[in-house]
């Protein structure tokens, strides 16, 4: 409902200030639906959830690649490039104080087609809320989960550890996934000397490929594991990258590089996501750590990277950022894997070493109780060979006693 309300009233702002602050309420509503909506796949399904996780970032990826069409609908082709690279400075203009005329703080924007275009999404926001408020009022099911019992039980020693490291892969996972698709534009137009529409293209594919294979994930996921593909996006995203910076100049490279990078990076972020829920619990805090990093990541990579493209122009900054993310994630899983992994191989060698311990003192419990059962019969034998020799005399004193007057 934040969502749809901010979609709704950032139109109409006319002043800087209402603007930031609208567009807060806006980003907070946003972090909590995406810390929200993982943490409840993971609830519903758990482990077995990594289809349904691949829908829900599905989901985001196509609205990604849609967004921007819509945009492109709703303002048109009035607006030149010209307009935004040069300036157009009037002394009158920069004479007045902001202050002597302030105007309204709302007021409906100079383009409807703007406005329709926030609308439009408000309102689909708001048709999915008020299914999601059915779903909250619903009256729960009175059965358990049947994977919550096992959930609950299943804690890796190195925990917090382990979700700090999926901070750090994230963070840069996400922030070079923004900075790509952010800047691809710019870099093809002003360091590969693309036509403008070549480089709309570009950015098209990149983000076409990356809803495409986060849609044929969801069918992946149903036969492969979290962590395999992982492993696999993670080479695609280091073979991609690498060629992107090796023939950063080919625009037929680029292309074809681009298109790689947009399918490699499409899986990353819920197979992450799942596989983490293999070996650790996933609570609302746990779920806020990582997606925090993501955020962090999307908004503090493309600022850091911007700056350092417009310093060194001539460089492949953007590429070179790709490449080191993709290092460092490559780097970095086998080592998450091996420390979430690592208490699991001792617990197994402690149950191996309890089973065997076991079956020692079982066989041993079986040979005492033999021995004992031994000598038992024997103290049996013992007394009924007593009673055999002790049972005649008996007779015999007793018809003696009965034959005395």
């Amino acid at each position: 409902m934040a969502t749809t309300v901010g979609l709704y009233l950032i139109p109409f702002c006319k002043t800087s200030v209402l603007l930031i602050v609208m567009m807060s309420v806006f980003g907070v509503a946003i972090g909590v639906l995406d810390t929200g909506g993982n943490v409840l796949i993971l609830a519903l399904w758990g482990d077995k959830g990594a289809p349904h996780m691949q829908a829900l970032h599905f989901s985001f990826a196509l609205g990604a690649f849609l967004a921007p069409l819509l945009a492109k609908l709703a303002l048109g082709t009035t607006l030149s490039t010209e307009n935004h690279t040069e300036p157009d400075l009037h002394p009158p203009a920069l004479s007045q104080s902001p202050e002597a005329n302030p105007g309204p703080l709302f007021a409906a924007p100079d383009d409807l087609n703007l406005l329709w275009a926030y609308a439009s999404v408000g309102m689909y926001i708001f048709v999915v809320s008020v299914f999601l408020f059915a779903l909250f009022f619903k009256t729960p099911s009175k059965h358990e989960n049947p994977t919550a019992s096992a959930q609950l039980s299943r804690r890796v020693k190195h925990h917090k550890a382990l979700l700090c490291l999926l901070f750090m892969f994230f963070f840069f996972y996400v922030g070079a996934e923004i900075t790509y698709g952010s800047y691809i534009f710019s870099f093809a137009t002003t360091h590969v000397g693309m036509e403008e529409s070549e480089a709309a293209g570009l950015n098209s594919i990149f983000w076409g490929t990356f809803a495409a294979c986060r849609g044929l994930a969801i069918f992946f996921a149903t036969c492969l594991q979290p962590g395999t593909m992982i492993v696999l996006s993670n080479i695609g995203s280091l073979v991609s990258s690498s060629f992107l910076v090796l023939f950063n100049k080919s625009p037929l490279c680029l292309w074809i590089a681009t298109s790689v990078y947009g399918a490699s990076m499409a899986t990353t972020f819920p197979s992450g996501v799942s596989w983490i829920e293999q070996y650790i619990s996933i609570s609302g805090k746990s779920a806020a750590l990582f997606v925090i990093g993501a955020a962090l990541g999307e908004m503090a990579v493309p600022a850091l990277i911007g700056i350092l493209q417009a310093q060194y122009p001539d460089l492949p900054v953007v590429l070179y950022t790709c490449l080191g993310s993709a290092v460092f994630t490559a780097v970095l899983f086998p080592v998450m894997y091996k420390l979430a992994t690592l208490p699991l191989d001792l617990q197994r060698k402690d149950n191996r070493r309890s089973k065997d311990q076991k079956a020692l003192l079982n066989h041993y419990e079986e040979d005492n109780e033999g021995q004992d059962e031994e000598k038992y019969n024997e103290m049996d034998f013992e007394v009924v060979d007593v009673n055999v020799t002790v049972r005649p005399s008996v007779i015999q004193r007793s018809g003696n006693t009965l034959m005395d007057p």
